[in-house]
């Protein structure tokens, strides 16, 4: 996940910087890019969330007796 390399167009009213413009292709990369960090800034959150919850080893899962029979 690499920050998309933008070239953006800076247009000025009155001698001061008002809008930046994008090529579509960098400004569809940047909403990606964007998207990508919002769902890796959910998934902390959650993993912070459960820091404390308890948990169950895959050993003790696996030498349960298996109830489905």
């Amino acid at each position: 996940m690499s920050r998309p390399d933008l070239h953006p167009e800076i247009l000025t009213k009155n001698g001061r910087k008002e809008f930046a413009v994008l090529p579509y292709e960098e400004f569809i990369a940047l909403q990606e890019w964007l998207a990508d960090i919002e769902d890796l800034l959910d998934l902390r959150a959650a993993k912070d969330a459960e820091y404390d919850a308890p948990t169950i080893s895959i050993n003790e899962i696996e030498s349960r007796p298996d109830k489905s029979n």
